[in-house]
């Protein structure tokens, strides 16, 4: 079944992973991002299929009109969206003490304004249409307080968003759930890893499973909730965290004097 996939931060870790998996599905996939070269070289590096399939937008997330108008040309090129994939985002102030008014609203305007944006950008013509999936990318951050405070209230802002989306469009046959991934080696971590080259091992601690996502972890979780085989599957927030949320394994230890 060949769909139409739209992907926003296309051009970035978990966005390039998104773009490829689906079209190794055989789908179509309008490929947004802020940076127009990037998108362009993301779709040569895909090789025959981005060649075919991949449809290179740009529009930054946070400007409405922009994303309305990248996706209408996107859709004028390939046709309506079947699948939407709200990936843009970033996070600048790690801290309050870091934290101004100016990064606060970068933050907001880009990770929840923006899905926002995206999601008004596809939902008339699902809704026409009958049928949808909408799978959005929050972050473990929006489910407990782990640092970076505007980026993870707007990040909490989307899980709340998300089961409105599904309890509303629902009757209309569109489904939406959110993916909330704990720390995933990405491009974003490089500077990170050359000043600590262990940071990874350092933060496996941490997760029950003892390892951190790879964005194709991310891929084959949207993936699923994008297809039929989740077609009852709405209003969920999906942690992918390798266990983050599950609790807090070393303080569990201390507390109960009985290493796990």
């Amino acid at each position: 079944m060949s769909r139409v996939v739209l992907v926003t931060g296309a051009s970035g870790g978990i966005g390039r992973a998104l773009c490829k998996r689906f079209l190794e599905a055989g789908d179509t996939v309008l490929a947004l991002d802020r940076d127009a070269a990037l998108v362009q070289q993301l779709a040569a590096e895909l090789g025959e299929a981005g060649a075919a399939r991949l449809e290179p937008l740009a529009a930054d997330v946070s400007d409405q009109a922009a994303v309305a108008q990248a996706v209408a040309r996107g859709v004028a090129a390939r046709g309506p969206v079947d699948v939407a994939v709200a990936n843009a985002g970033g996070a600048l102030g790690t801290t309050l003490a870091h934290t101004d008014a100016a990064s606060w609203r970068r933050d907001i305007d880009l990770n929840l304004n923006g899905t926002y944006y995206t999601v008004e950008a596809v939902r008339a013509s699902m809704i026409e249409r009958r049928r949808g999936a909408l799978v959005l990318i929050g972050s473990v951050n929006g489910l407990s307080a782990l640092g970076h405070p505007a980026y993870s209230a707007a990040k909490a802002g989307l899980v709340s968003y998300t089961k409105a989306l599904a309890m509303e469009l629902g009757p209309h046959g569109i489904r939406a759930n959110i993916v909330c991934p704990g720390t995933v080696k990405t491009p974003a971590w490089r500077a990170r890893v050359e000043q600590h080259p262990r940071i990874f091992e350092e933060l496996s601690k941490w997760y029950p499973l003892g390892d951190v996502a790879t964005p194709e972890d991310i891929a084959d979780a949207v993936q699923f909730l994008a297809s039929p085989q989740a077609r009852v599957i709405t209003g969920v927030a999906l942690p992918v965290d390798a266990g983050l949320m599950a609790g807090n394994r070393l303080m569990a230890n201390e507390l109960t004097l009985d290493p796990f």
